[in-house]
């Protein structure tokens, strides 16, 4: 009974809308129940299929836009020229020029906006069903000199951690985690009885000298914050307080 009265509400969990204190004992209870867990788990992952497949139904085809073009051009090219109307096509194509490259600023923007959001949701996801899986780490421990080892030959890239003595953070392992099919690193702190999770994922395209300022964002439940360094992404993930979130980051941006 204990379980059904858990299940009812693993939804507002995932989406966000469970009260804090009952988001942290359903985590709790997750931990020690496999059912609970596999449940919490499929639902993620069905999230996750939902979004992908929601997000790319409307975009449309290469081959429907070079048909509307085509047929446009198609249409100005048989059109009779007017007598007297040179002077307003003079005014109107810059005009509607002009609205085009502001409309597609705005789409562009849109669709980056969409974008970051969605890659937040996706890392969410990640971590909740890293914590929920009967096995959360590839490689257990405290000690960084054995941690970061672990990934050579695992991901395409090295990273720096922090030294945490004289912190309130802990180690506890790590493993392989996946974003837009390219691998990155998961990591896993303790701070108190919560668990956050960073990841590093290289950032492509990018200049590998180039560094951005850490945002704040809050996506579901979580608080979160981001950042890119030495040509790599990083995002560090948890249900504690904002200031935990930026403590941690301030101390891996130190040891990057």
């Amino acid at each position: 009974m204990a379980c059904d009265t858990w299940r009812e509400k693993v939804d507002l969990y995932l989406d966000g809308e469970l009260p804090a204190a009952d988001a942290s004992a359903l985590n709790v209870h997750m931990r020690t129940c496999a059912d609970c867990a596999a449940d919490a788990l499929g639902r993620v992952q069905l999230k996750r299929a939902v979004a992908v497949a929601a997000g790319s139904r409307y975009q449309p085809s290469a081959q429907l836009r070079a048909k509307v073009q085509s047929k446009i051009a198609a249409s100005v090219a048989t059109k009779p020229a007017r007598v007297g109307v040179n002077w307003w096509w003079r005014i109107a194509v810059p005009l509607v020029a002009v609205v085009v490259v502001a409309v597609a600023i705005g789409l562009h923007e849109r669709n980056a906006q969409t974008a970051r959001q969605n890659t937040y949701s996706e890392l969410a996801d990640l971590h909740v069903s890293t914590l929920a899986s009967a096995t959360p780490f590839d490689v257990i421990s405290t000690d960084r000199h054995t941690v970061k080892p672990w990934f050579q030959g695992r991901i395409p890239f090295t990273f720096n951690l922090p030294e945490l003595q004289g912190s309130d953070f802990t180690l506890l392992g790590a493993r392989v985690s996946y974003l837009d099919q390219s691998p990155g690193a998961h990591l896993i702190y303790q701070l108190r009885k919560h668990e956050i999770s960073v990841f590093i994922f290289q950032n492509p395209g990018s200049d590998s000298n180039a560094t951005s300022q850490p945002a704040p964002i809050h996506a579901l439940s979580f608080n979160m914050e981001s950042w890119t360094q030495d040509g790599l992404r990083y995002f560090v993930v948890g249900d504690v307080g904002q200031s935990d979130i930026e403590a941690l980051a301030k101390l891996l941006r130190g040891a990057a």
